[in-house]
């Protein structure tokens, strides 16, 4: 196999035929580009065969679970890149459309120790990419998509001889089988269920109900267009949508999930938008009432609240700060035997008992309901209201070209670091495990990392003690930032 070749482009002889991949879509933890301006289809096959040689190469039995998203192009990435796994000489089992956690299931579910998901996630429409991994139920991380990189960059993928296919059918149903399991609510419970019209529209209504839950759809349809917004329920314009919906029909809370499944997204009775890290804090109070002493790791952008949160010392939790990442939480919560991972963006890790340590939407929707259904004389808004009051503020991500962000960020953390004082109160410690997180005397923080996935910078605060002290954070970190001519306008506003 040749390396691929940086001088093709579209809409030539040789974008046909040859391949042509971005280098700068090997991420820390999965694989994404803009297609088919970073990568062509041969690109994909390239990447598959890579793969495949990957594995091969790591003694990992060749047989892997292949799943697809709903964009219209997903279809055909997917099959380019089971022609590359079948060059390679592994055995492609072929799930169909799904999302990202399904495939992580059909692991379990068909017992093969690898997967590779074609997805990119909440990403725009124009993107594409692949999410995958060897060792169940952890995904890629930098060690091994560098390694992967390298090996198809290189031209270093290997031909053998055995590859097959098969479609395997049924695993959607198990699934479901396997998230509902023999749960009812004894409660009654309305919820708005918001799919943006994304993937996970052909799978959340229908486990709601099986649970017993009355469904309020809110863009269930899949239509890869994405006509109303984009599926992300980090976004803004998918939580105030939410929250209107929650409003209109009169539900007990809206649940909204991304492109992909592995990730949820939570309003209140009220029309309260909950950010994620907060919820994850309330589902902590309640796992840890079933399970003291428990261990939940929370990722760099998480509230403070983890470590801080009366109830939860009261129960005996030991809160871990961490990498964001899917593959970092992932890799974590099982290397501390955690019962449960967080991330602010809405990605849940839910270990054994409760789950099998992956990702999962559709899961924490499920756990969700099982804490209502176990607080029969609460709302959502009085759980909470029932947290300690902090201040906080969407992720917002100013733009930083891929090629450049590491650098800025690197600047930016070197600026951080030597820091007394900071929007005017002195700081207790500056934590680089990722990024900067500079945390004050009074428990307020504020952040600056750089995305994994996307060209941009991540920006996140969080006071202790008032929207004043909230938005002089932001002030004071975009100034920093602004000292970097290479960082952009933001995504959004708070």
């Amino acid at each position: 196999m040749t390396r691929p070749l940086p001088e093709v482009t579209p809409n030539t002889w040789s974008f046909l035929r040859d391949a042509m991949i971005a280098p700068t879509g090997f991420r820390e933890y999965d694989a994404r580009w803009q297609y088919p301006e970073a990568i062509n289809l041969p690109g994909i096959t390239a990447l598959g065969l890579g793969l495949g040689t990957q594995m091969i190469q790591r003694g990992i039995d060749p047989v892997i679970a292949v799943g697809n998203d709903y964009r219209d192009y997903s279809l055909s990435i997917k099959n380019a890149l089971i022609l590359g796994l079948m060059q390679a000489g592994i055995n492609v089992k072929d799930i169909g459309p799904c999302l990202s956690p399904m495939a992580y299931f059909a692991q379990f579910h068909l017992d093969v120790p690898a997967v590779a998901m074609v997805t990119a996630s909440h990403n725009p429409n124009g993107w594409t990419g692949v999410k995958m991994g060897f060792d169940r139920p952890l995904t890629h991380g930098p060690d091994e998509m560098s390694e992967l990189r390298d090996i198809v960059l290189e031209g270093r993928g290997q031909p053998r001889p055995g590859g097959s296919y098969e479609f395997v059918d049924g695993v959607r149903e198990a699934y479901l089988d396997d998230l509902a399991g023999d749960f009812k609510m004894s409660r009654k419970l309305k919820v708005v269920c918001a799919c943006g019209n994304g993937t996970a529209g052909a799978f959340a209504p229908e486990l709601l109900r099986r649970i017993g839950v009355e469904v309020v759809e809110s863009h269930c349809t899949p239509d890869y267009t994405f006509p109303h917004y984009n599926p992300n329920p980090e976004a803004m314009e998918m939580l105030h949508d939410m929250s209107a919906s929650v409003t209109a029909s009169g539900a007990d809370l809206a649940l909204g999930f991304d492109g992909d499944g592995d990730r949820c997204g939570v309003v209140d009775d009220e029309g309260e938008e909950i950010f994620a890290d907060k919820v994850g804090v309330i589902m902590a109070r309640d796992l840890s009432a079933i399970y003291p002493g428990a261990t939940f790791v929370a990722d760099v952008k998480s509230t403070g609240l983890f470590a801080s949160d009366p109830v939860l010392k009261a129960n005996g939790v030991t809160a871990d700060y961490w990498k964001t990442g899917h593959s970092h939480m992932k890799r974590r919560v099982r290397d501390l035997g955690a019962l449960a991972g967080f991330e602010k963006s809405g990605h849940y890790f839910l270990a054994e008992p409760i789950g099998r340590g992956y990702d999962c939407g559709m899961r924490v929707a499920v756990e969700i309901c099982k804490l209502m259904d176990r607080n029969p004389d609460a709302s959502m808004s009085d759980l909470r209201r029932a947290l300690p009051r902090t201040w906080s503020m969407p992720t917002l991500s100013p733009y930083a070209s891929d090629t450049e962000k590491y650098d800025i960020l690197d600047r930016i953390v070197a600026r951080l670091k030597p820091l007394a004082e900071f929007a005017g109160v002195p700081v207790k410690e500056v934590v680089t495990v990722n990024g900067a997180r500079v945390i004050l005397e009074n428990g307020s923080w504020t952040l600056v990392r750089a995305s994994s996935n996307t060209p941009n910078l991540v920006v996140v605060c969080e006071s202790s003690q008032s929207e004043e002290e909230l938005r002089a954070l932001f002030a004071a970190t975009d100034a920093v930032i602004r000292e970097e001519p290479g960082v952009g306008a933001y995504d959004q506003t708070f």
